[in-house]
């Protein structure tokens, strides 16, 4: 399998971890009945867990563009050394995001987001080419 496509299955591994962790960090402040429950009443959270919502929403924003990249690229036989940068970046940048983000560092967490959108570029011009 193309390291490209391999990086993408490894994208959506970290959107289905930031999905629980989202789950996890907000049982405290929610509790298992609302979690269980339909959700009619919004309950937002606040602290590490909505930092950590907000960056699992920002992934799942910036996913589906990275996969329709890549996989434009792959039906094209345009992958090569440019898409594998551009798809190394884009899930370096996301993963360092999370923590970045749950954490509150402002600066870092800014270039880790642009990282991961300039692999998302860098997949876009492997395209053009």
């Amino acid at each position: 399998m193309q390291i490209e496509l391999c990086i993408v299955a490894s994208a959506a591994i970290l959107g289905l971890l930031q999905i629980v962790m989202v789950v996890v960090a907000g049982l405290p402040q929610r509790g298992l009945k609302w979690d269980m429950g339909p959700r009619d009443d919004a309950k937002p959270l606040s602290g590490v867990a909505a930092r950590i919502e907000r960056a699992s929403i920002n992934f799942f924003e910036t996913f589906p563009v990275f996969v329709a990249v890549v996989l434009v690229a792959y039906l094209a036989g345009k992958l090569g050394d440019l898409t594998q940068l551009g798809a190394v970046l884009y899930l370096a940048g996301r993963i360092l995001y999370v923590p970045l983000y749950a954490f509150g560092i402002p600066v870092v967490r800014t270039v880790a987001w642009s990282v991961a959108l300039l692999g998302i570029v860098l997949v876009l011009i492997a395209i053009a080419q």
